[in-house]
């Protein structure tokens, strides 16, 4: 029974789809909470908007922490049905968040850091080795997310 919700053996689309959802907000939740506690309060090494006062940029990473809570906390929400009528899609879940959290990391390093210039990784260094980590990381996990959820879709018998 444990082997079956974890590979999805047997799930129906909705069940592995919810399940999917499931882990894309926990994904984006987790991903933002890594970068807002690792880059913004322990390194210090930047705020999530940079272009302004420092009381700005503490407060946009306020918003920026609260957002991401919320998406774990909605994600587990949605974990918690799923678990209580036993439709939890363990593959799903977990290629979801895996692709959560690269494709958030992605947005955040092409958008967020490149378009909108918001906020760049670090300051006073060359940004092009940190840029291709944080892209690198971003395009692993994606891929492996994209890879699971693959998996946990084929998995029908």
């Amino acid at each position: 029974m444990v082997e079956a919700a974890w590979s999805g053996i047997g799930a129906s689309p909705v069940r592995r789809a919810r399940s999917a959802w499931a882990g894309v907000l926990a994904g984006v939740g987790v991903a933002a909470f890594v970068d807002e506690t690792v880059f913004h309060q322990l390194l210090h090494w930047h705020h999530f908007f940079d272009r302004s006062t420092t009381g700005a940029g503490l407060v946009s990473d306020g918003l920026f922490h609260a957002f991401g809570w919320f998406a774990i906390v909605f994600g587990l929400i949605l974990v918690a049905d799923l678990r209580r009528g036993d439709r939890l899609c363990g593959r799903a879940f977990a290629g979801g968040v895996l692709t959560g959290a690269g494709a958030f990391q992605l947005y955040d390093g092409t958008i967020q850091h490149k378009l909108l210039n918001l906020h760049q990784i670090r300051y006073g260094v060359s940004l092009a080795p940190y840029d291709w980590i944080w892209n690198g990381v971003a395009v692993v996990l994606l891929a492996a997310g994209v890879l699971c959820l693959r998996v946990a879709w084929t998995r029908t018998a």
